[in-house]
């Protein structure tokens, strides 16, 4: 089975996503920067989710391009990391306007760790759909990065109810992991 249709397909939901995102901030109400003041947990939130929901996005576009066929299994597990993905815009506007509480807080660390959990399973799929020894198996390695990530949005979903600045460093911490380009999957395409 080719990979074009769910490739264009998670792209198109994908920018959904983003673009509801952006309609829940508010226009600020004032002409003058001081006007942005009370909009700043919203912003700030909108941009953290803003950078997950493109990580996500540049992830999957290199696991696509290392893979050479797909099959039921990946289109089930493709959908379920556009399930976990398209509530982020639900919960970031919730944290967003309710300035880092925890509970909003915790639940936006729980929909990330389902993301992850969802992009694990996706991952692992498409290894599977792949011949032995192929070249996204050769890239992802151990895959330590992903199993960090899943760890810290762990460890953040319970702090958020101890201290939410922790949590919300916490997911800083794994967008900033993630932010700096991964070149496995590229360097063993290019090999």
């Amino acid at each position: 089975m080719g990979k074009g249709r769910l490739e264009a397909f998670s792209d198109g939901v994908i920018a959904i996503i983003i673009t509801i995102m952006v309609l829940e901030l508010k226009v600020p109400q004032g002409a003058n920067l001081a006007a942005l003041r009370p909009l700043i947990p919203e912003l700030l939130s909108y941009l953290l989710s803003y950078v997950f929901v493109g990580i996500y996005w540049n992830q999957h576009h290199h696991l696509l391009h290392a893979v050479q066929k797909i099959n039921g299994r990946v289109l089930w597990a493709n959908l379920h990391l556009l399930f976990w993905l398209s509530i982020v815009p639900l919960v970031t506007d919730w944290m967003g306007e309710n300035h880092l509480a925890a509970v909003p807080v915790a639940l936006y660390g729980a929909v990330l760790f389902m993301a992850g959990v969802a992009f694990t399973i996706l991952t692992h799929e498409l290894v599977a759909c792949q011949v032995a020894d192929s070249v996204l198996a050769r890239a992802l390695g151990k895959n330590t990065k992903s199993k960090a990530s899943l760890l810290f949005y762990a460890m953040a979903v319970p702090l958020s109810f101890v201290n939410t600045r922790i949590s919300v460093a916490l997911y800083v911490l794994v967008a900033i992991m993630w932010f700096i380009p991964d070149r496995r999957i590229e360097r063993a395409v290019a090999e």
